[in-house]
């Protein structure tokens, strides 16, 4: 087992990762730029080293000033959390020619996931169903109308190296189709410098349904069940929630098991998420996130397991702690993200917090960096914490969250904790009842168009 790990993060992942290690008897190395001086992740590692400017190009994706820092310090691992350089096959190959340890998959999982021409390709040829679409990118405006033409529309033309909703264009009908192609293919090169697109056939009310993957590197893989993460602003999650409301145990078994087999015919170690739509009892694969997700917690509520200790496990070599069955769905859980923006618009809103408590009690979870008199900086994303709530059923579990919002102050700042008390008195969220569009539809419905 490892002595020392680094973690190449800031936040409440950071702080996530901290935890764990401490648990396990670890040591732990927190990287900050220095915004971050102040920061909790800062406070509560064994290490801290500071890694450059707030700029996030200059201190968190720094790739030599992360290894320095390994070096400086001794780690003998990194763990990457979510975001930043989580996904960068070329952190992670630079990190294993240092002679260090990735908390991860190997690069190449990360490369073959990341495209996501490569990743729909491998997922086919693995038996995981995939949206009806173009084989590969599509090389131009002329080969894009006749994707369209024999798919019919709507389509979706999506940046082979996208993300987070950047890249995305939607094309109603052929009159849409050259300013959505081109628009795409501009944003995935100002994005990520690459502007390939694919087309896939869009899917009118898909609900977003995401499996949870284990690997341990060596041919064996779990499945955790789905997560259902249907509401979503502007391809951005906002509510998850574990198991899904319209899944039942047959379905989770079959589409988890393809999944796991999937991943252990290629060796994937460490965790993984494969991503669907799922539409009139069908899925469709859409990616894969070769990472710890921001809803990790509602799978460890109702499989009682720590996802980032495993990680730190197979890691270092050990074999998992738990096999498929072992792993039994208990009760319900939900996660709602509150972000440091101001409503209706969403707009950011960093400052600093005059008082901050943490909802408590039974079944009640407060992932978050948050202090009273913490600053929260202008220079990374808005989410400041993760509120996580697990009951016996359902409707046990939005009670949950309805009083724990309640119970949440956090103040100097405004936050989206409004949004889940107004979501919570919804019918269509009360039942379970709603798809990928519904929280958008809602969103314009009462505050009109952004």
């Amino acid at each position: 087992m490892f002595n020392k790990i680094l973690i190449a993060n800031r936040g409440e992942i950071a702080l996530r990762v901290i935890r764990a290690a401490r648990e396990m008897g670890i040591k732990s190395v927190a990287v900050h730029s220095t915004a971050d001086s102040d920061a909790m992740h800062v406070r509560m590692a064994d290490e801290a080293v500071c890694i450059g400017p707030p700029s996030g190009t200059q201190s968190y994706l720094s790739i030599p000033a992360i290894i320095s820092a390994c070096e400086i310090t001794g780690a003998e691992a990194i763990h990457p959390g979510y975001g930043f350089l989580s996904e960068n096959a070329d952190f992670v190959q630079v990190v294993e020619d240092h002679g260090l340890k990735f908390i991860g998959p190997t690069a190449e999982h990360i490369r073959v996931m990341g495209d996501k021409i490569t990743a729909k390709d491998t997922m086919k040829a693995l038996g995981v169903p995939c949206v009806p679409g173009s084989n590969g990118g599509v090389p131009d405006l002329e080969a894009a109308y006749k994707i369209g033409d024999e798919f019919g529309y709507p389509v979706i033309i999506k940046a082979t190296a996208g993300g987070g909703g950047r890249g995305m264009k939607l094309a109603s009908s052929r009159d849409e189709m050259e300013t959505a192609f081109r628009t795409a293919r501009a944003e995935g090169k100002s994005a990520f410098g690459n502007d390939e697109v694919y087309i896939e056939k869009y899917l009118g009310a898909p609900r977003h349904i995401e499996i949870q993957v284990f690997g341990d590197g060596k041919g064996k893989a779990v499945h955790l069940g789905e997560r259902d993460c249907s509401l979503q602003r502007r391809h951005q999650k906002v509510f998850e929630e574990a198991p899904g409301p319209v899944i039942d145990a047959e379905t989770r078994a079959r589409i988890g098991k393809t999944c796991a087999d999937a991943v252990a015919s290629i060796n994937y170690a460490g965790a993984g998420t494969i991503e669907f739509l799922y539409e009139n009892g069908e899925f469709f694969f859409i990616e894969m996130n070769t990472r710890l997700q921001v809803e990790h917690p509602v799978t460890e509520a109702i499989f009682d397991v720590d996802l980032v200790r495993e990680q730190i496990r197979v890691a270092a070599g050990e074999e998992m702690s738990f096999k498929q069955e072992d792993l039994q769905v208990n009760g319900h859980a939900i996660e709602v993200r509150i972000n440091a923006e101001k409503l209706p618009n969403f707009s950011p809103c960093p400052g600093k917090i005059t008082q901050y408590h943490a909802p408590g009690g039974l079944g009640v979870r407060m992932d978050s960096a948050l202090y009273d008199g913490y600053s929260i900086p202008p220079y990374y994303d808005s989410l400041i914490a993760k509120l996580i709530v697990h009951a016996p059923d359902r409707a046990g579990a939005l009670a949950r969250l309805n009083r724990a919002l309640g119970e949440m102050i956090v103040d100097g700042i405004d936050t989206t904790a409004p949004l889940f008390n107004a979501l919570l008195q919804e019918e269509a969220v009360q039942t379970g009842n709603y798809n990928i569009h519904w929280l958008e539809q809602w969103l314009e419905a009462h505050t009109g168009p952004e």
